[in-house]
């Protein structure tokens, strides 16, 4: 049988990352995201829906988002979501929570402090994933004439 657990959220901070290290020295930074969704009614008024999400990021990552990330700030994550269950020891009834692990986090929006857009001042560092390698035309061979036409692009 096969599965796939994927989720990309874009929201912003409900609160300032929760930094924390295991006794082996791995980072976790405990973050909560607010992803809103707004649509027209059939009457045609606004409605505007907001779902909190509690995510958990490892390692290096973890360490990024607690030095640059602060509450209000938008971010994107691409993880999995967990479910985490235990028994509540005032009640002792099961409870369990769904909640997503970051695979990999990107900075939104410009650093604070800058003057706006991305082409004044650089900002905070992208976690995670390298970036993929640009894809680049063949050189043309030495009795090519012509480059290569776009018109063989697939998209």
């Amino acid at each position: 049988m096969a599965s796939f657990n994927k989720v990309i959220l874009v929201g912003n901070l409900t609160r300032d990352p929760e930094l924390r290290y295991t006794p082996k020295g791995t980072a976790i930074a405990k973050i909560g995201l607010a992803v809103n969704r707004v649509w027209t009614n059939e009457a045609g008024e606004k409605k505007e829906e907001v779902t909190f999400v509690d995510v958990d990021v490892f390692g290096r990552t973890a360490e990024n988002v607690g030095q640059y990330m602060r509450k209000g700030r938008p971010i994107l994550i691409e993880g999995r979501l967990r479910l985490d269950q235990w028994d509540d020891k005032q009640t002792g009834q099961k409870k369990s929570k769904l909640g997503v692990v970051a695979e990999t986090v990107q900075f939104l929006g410009s650093a604070p402090g800058s003057e706006g857009g991305a082409a004044s001042a650089p900002s905070a560092p992208r976690a995670a994933r390298p970036a993929a390698a640009p894809a680049v035309a063949p050189a043309p061979e030495a009795g090519d004439s012509e480059p290569p036409h776009d018109d063989d692009v697939p998209f």
